[in-house]
């Protein structure tokens, strides 16, 4: 177990006296309920406790959660009437009737189901038992924890009424002690130790006012329950204030210095404050000025929306329209491709026609061309044969016997034509 204190157990030695002394004063008042009797330590935590008992008890068993506690408890105190055992307080591993005493210290709070630690004492307590539990006041705990807080190991904290019902609804029997500091003034003798008398002022104790409260609890009815007082050894009250004197000076003093810096700091607040608070207008005033662009952005929106709604529509009708225009022109597409598939055909039809008839003509054609190139190089042929015989005729005509003969008129007359 670590030896530092943590808050959820007390470390001997490790503590603020005050602290220890509420603590062991507990069992310095189980004492006197534990001698000779078999005794159960619920909630034992680092053990000094169920030490203390052991020196008055025929034997102690004392019990915690914590293994790490246990095993410094058991390294602490090795004692022959002391059993050391890890368990919780909520489900004892021990048989019905084994203890006369069962002790649960600033416990039943750390517990979420403290209510099965009211039964599992009743059940493990022999006939005539006792069962001793304490917890703080709720009221005056959260009070004097007011700057450091609630304590962060408690379950459920009680007042002084929830206890009460709560340990009567279980054991028939219940005296009721409130645990307090008080101020006292000590006569002792020099060498003398051991018994006192005590003499305490007449005054009404108020369970609201307490610091813890203390109850013995039994199944059948018990003794009565005479007031106890521990002196410890450190309960020197002067010394004491005068510690705790010097500890206040000392948080004055430290306070005093956090105040100086905290107001420096506050200044450095303050300026940065309204810093930010002229930024924050100015923020606000582009809020504003967004807020109105954005309002102003949304009716636009919800204008286009309507424009866009109608827009889909017109859309809507125009596509509708187009359909029908596209069926309209599909039919006569397919009308006129009909006719132009029979056009076709019946073109076709008469272009075999025609190129049959054209092919009549280009033979006759080339009939024609035949006759028409044998009568060319026929009349060619008369061309050259009257040229010859134009030719011979000149040449008889220009000879001297014809010139002769027409000057006696001799020979055939010749006419040139």
């Amino acid at each position: 177990m670590s030896t530092e204190f943590t808050g959820e157990r007390v470390i001997p030695n490790l503590v603020d006296p005050n602290l220890w002394n509420e603590h062991i004063a507990r069992y310095a008042f189980a004492s006197r309920l534990s001698r000779n009797r078999r005794v159960l330590d619920a909630g034992c935590g680092t053990g000094y406790g169920a030490a203390e008992l052991s020196y008055s008890a025929n034997s102690v068993t004392a019990i915690d959660l914590s293994q790490d506690a246990v095993a410094y408890a058991r390294n602490q105190y090795p004692r022959r009437n002391l059993n050391w055992l890890v368990a919780s307080c909520t489900a004892l591993p021990i048989a019905d009737q084994s203890f006369d005493l069962v002790a649960a210290f600033e416990v039943i709070e750390h517990l979420k189901d403290w209510r099965l630690l009211l039964t599992e004492a009743k059940r493990v307590l022999a006939p005539g038992g006792q069962f001793i539990v304490s917890t703080p006041n709720k009221t005056y705990y959260a009070e004097s924890r007011k700057l450091s807080g609630p304590n962060p190991f408690h379950e459920h904290e009680f007042e002084y009424e929830e206890f009460r019902d709560a340990l009567t609804a279980v054991f028939p029997h219940v005296s009721l002690f409130l645990q307090d500091h008080t101020e006292g003034l000590l006569f002792q003798a020099v060498g003398s130790s051991g018994s006192a008398e005590v003499r305490m002022e007449g005054k009404d104790c108020s369970p609201q006012d307490s610091n813890f409260f203390i109850a013995v609890c039994a199944m059948s009815p018990q003794t009565d329950s005479p007031t106890f007082v521990y002196l410890p050894s450190t309960a020197n009250l002067l010394r004491e204030r005068g510690i705790h004197i010097s500890r206040l000076e000392s948080e004055v003093q430290t306070k005093d210095a956090w105040l100086e810096e905290s107001h420096k700091q506050h200044q450095q607040m303050v300026a940065l404050f309204r810093q930010q608070t002229a930024q924050l207008e100015q923020r606000n005033t582009w809020a504003q000025e967004l807020d109105a662009k954005l309002h102003a952005g949304g009716q636009r929106i919800q204008q286009l929306q309507a424009e866009f709604a109608a827009a889909q529509k017109a859309s809507a009708e125009l596509a509708a329209a187009y359909a029908a225009k596209v069926a309209e022109l599909e039919d006569e597409v397919q009308t006129r491709t009909q006719w132009a598939i029979a056009t076709e055909q019946r073109l076709s039809a008469e272009l075999d026609a025609k190129c049959t008839e054209l092919a009549r003509c280009v033979d006759v054609l080339h009939e024609t061309e035949a006759t028409l190139e044998a009568r060319t190089a026929w009349a060619l042929q008369l061309d050259k044969e009257r040229d010859a015989l134009a030719s011979k005729l000149s040449a008889v005509e220009a000879s001297r016997w014809v010139r002769l003969g027409r000057t006696f008129g001799i020979g055939p007359e010749h006419r040139n034509q």
